[in-house]
């Protein structure tokens, strides 16, 4: 394989369908629309299926189908949309069914969407948060196996950066560790045996007339458990020595990182560590970093909701203070001065200095 120059969202679709996705369904809505559009150029060659459905309440049903055939499938949005598919999110995680959803949120402004949701009951996703679009071709088909993997919903949080810019990559199927048998599916093959499989979101079994709901949630909040435990995933660097650790995540990272490793070169004893999965949450990672650190500053775009995580991970072994803030263009889409290098230095020389930033 060769690289080729590519925008985000295109790299995306691409690395879905290397990672056997064929079948998405989505609703147009800025900067989510070319995630779509280019499913639905792209799927077809390989004789998958896009659907440009009437709303985000028909995309993810559509998806819940082909997703309890055994097919892998997936939808998306923005965070708007995606707040119009959390009753269906939860259902589908207590179905246990393994969708991989995209958002190209507007800013950083979903955190707590993404790793609290707003569905009903016990339930959580994996959330990825790629900094780049390299990274977003892995974690996309990262994605798909860790969705097969726990049969659980994963997310890949993006923005309007990451679906628009324009970077070289190379896409080919990423090889994984065997995943067990999708003996679940509703495939049609037991129609009539009196086999036939039932997937639902209430832990109801066939031959029974209850349900035993606590059962069934306790199973569930052990699979949680395992996967907050094996699926934790960061990037540190320059944290011996450092006076101050600041915490990025997604895009925005990609700034914080390289003002950090031009200060660093500077003699400025900064250090720098990002959250890759949101959800779990590096929680030990970064209470490890805060024991060598005099404090923690977290630069987020947005009020301050990331900032809530890393202050349960440090638990007041340092200060934590605020960096980050709103950062948009007139349209909202999230491009701001935010992203400026000297914007994200002045701000850590502020966090230095003991001060916090108004959001």
């Amino acid at each position: 394989m060769t690289r080729v120059l590519m925008e985000g969202s295109e790299a995306m679709a691409k690395a879905a369908i290397a990672a056997g996705c064929r079948f998405f369904s989505g609703y147009p809505m800025t900067p989510f629309t070319e995630t779509l559009e280019y499913f639905g150029k792209h799927l077809p060659d390989v004789g998958g299926v896009s659907i440009n459905a009437e709303s985000e309440l028909e995309a993810i049903g559509m998806a819940w189908g082909a997703l309890a055939t055994g097919a892998r499938a997936a939808t998306g949005s923005t965070g708007q949309g995606l707040a119009l598919m959390q009753e269906s999110l939860s259902e589908i995680t207590r179905a246990e069914l393994p969708l991989v959803y995209f958002n190209m949120a507007r800013g950083q402004g979903d955190y707590y969407q993404a790793t609290r949701g707003g569905g009903h009951g016990d339930y959580r996703n994996i959330v990825l948060a790629p900094i780049d679009v390299n990274e977003a071709v892995e974690l996309t088909q990262l994605a798909f196996y860790l969705a097969d993997l726990w049969r659980n919903p994963v997310q890949i949080y993006g923005d309007y950066l990451l679906a628009h810019t324009n970077e070289t990559v190379e896409i080919s199927t990423m090889e994984f560790p065997p995943l067990p048998p999708k003996d679940w599916a509703v495939d049609g093959s037991l129609g009539g045996t009196g086999k036939s499989r039932n997937i639902n979101p209430i832990g109801m079994s066939k031959l029974k007339h209850e349900i035993e709901p606590e059962a069934f949630w306790r199973r569930l909040h052990v699979k949680h458990k395992e996967i907050e435990q094996a699926e934790a995933r960061y990037e540190e660097e320059f944290l011996e020595g450092a006076e101050m650790l600041v915490v990025a995540f997604g895009t925005v990272a990609r700034f914080v990182r390289y003002v950090v490793r031009e200060m660093r070169s500077e003699g400025i004893a900064v250090g720098y560590i990002r959250p890759i999965t949101l959800w779990p949450f590096p929680y030990e990672a970064i209470s490890n970093a805060a024991q060598n650190t005099q404090k923690v500053a977290v630069l987020e775009q947005n009020g301050g909701q990331m900032i809530d995580d890393v202050r349960l991970a440090v638990l007041g072994s340092a200060p934590v203070v605020a960096l980050g803030g709103f950062s948009s263009d007139e349209a909202g889409f999230g491009i701001g001065p935010i992203h400026g290098t000297d914007n994200i230095r002045d701000r850590i020389e502020h966090g230095l200095a003991g001060q916090e930033v108004m959001p």
